[in-house]
């Protein structure tokens, strides 16, 4: 069904200015705000996979983009992990190259054909994923993109949503140092060792915005300040409440008494 059909008019608004702000991504940690920030209202995942170069050699790299502690590429096992890529690979080529759901209620699928239950960790209590690829036929690097989450996504509207946006977070990725992001992870984690003190007026209002859904450019347009302003700002308020998306971070705010410093 066509991505129109599928949204009313101002989701197709947020959805166009999602596609606007992969734009301004330009490094990992840019994109882990962006895919555990806008991106999750229309695609909602906990664990994104994107893996490219020869399946049929099974020649595969991946990088594993998620807030999960456990769920760095570094620490996942390419044994376990590229056979399991293969055997999507081959299941979307043969389904007409197109994007496809699966429920993990028992493996992978019911029937586990795809290995799953060969991954541990978080692997483990991811509910549903959808899968789709993009052949190259030029550089034969095809890719692959993998995204799990921990319940039920709505299978329809999900496969829609992926191919439409699948061009834009693939082109994204690809101006990215895949070896940089492994040789020095630029994690939050790692940022929020900084003792950066409580937030800021500025950086509380910012939240209050978040927490009332506000995508970036929203909240940008409300305080006339540019998005790429709100994301920095954003990042800061990361590191300060060592938290790696704005789900944890309205979580975190919720538990604690951050002291206003505009009063």
């Amino acid at each position: 069904m066509p991505l129109h059909t599928e949204l009313d008019d101002v989701q197709m608004v947020q959805f166009f200015r999602l596609i606007h702000e992969s734009l301004r991504v330009h490094s990992h940690f840019e994109f882990m705000l962006w895919s555990q920030g806008s991106v999750q209202q229309f695609l909602p995942h906990d664990i994104m996979i994107a893996a490219w170069g020869d399946f049929s050699l099974g020649l595969i790299s991946f990088e594993i983009v998620s807030p999960l502690p456990d769920m760095q590429s570094r620490h996942i096992s390419n044994a376990k992990l590229t056979p399991l890529l293969q055997r999507l690979f081959k299941h979307w080529t043969e389904d007409t190259c197109a994007p496809f759901y699966m429920r993990l209620e028992h493996g992978l699928i019911e029937k586990n054909q795809f290995g799953y239950d060969q991954l541990g960790g978080s692997f483990q209590k991811m509910k549903s994923a959808i899968v789709h690829a993009i052949k190259d036929v030029r550089g034969r690097q095809d890719c692959l993109y993998l995204l799990l989450s921990a319940t039920e996504i709505s299978a329809n509207s999900s496969r829609t949503v992926l191919e439409a946006l699948l061009p834009y977070i693939d082109c994204t990725l690809r101006q990215l140092d895949h070896t940089a992001s492994l040789s020095q992870p630029e994690s939050v984690m790692d940022l929020a060792e900084e003792n950066l003190g409580p937030l800021s007026g500025r950086e509380l209002e910012i939240m209050e915005w978040v927490r009332n859904g506000k995508t970036n450019y929203e909240i940008g347009i409300i305080l006339d300040i540019s998005a790429f302003t709100v994301k920095n700002h954003l990042q800061r308020i990361f590191k300060k409440l060592d938290v790696i998306n704005r789900a944890q971070a309205v979580a975190k705010l919720s538990t604690l008494q951050v002291p206003n410093e505009s009063v």
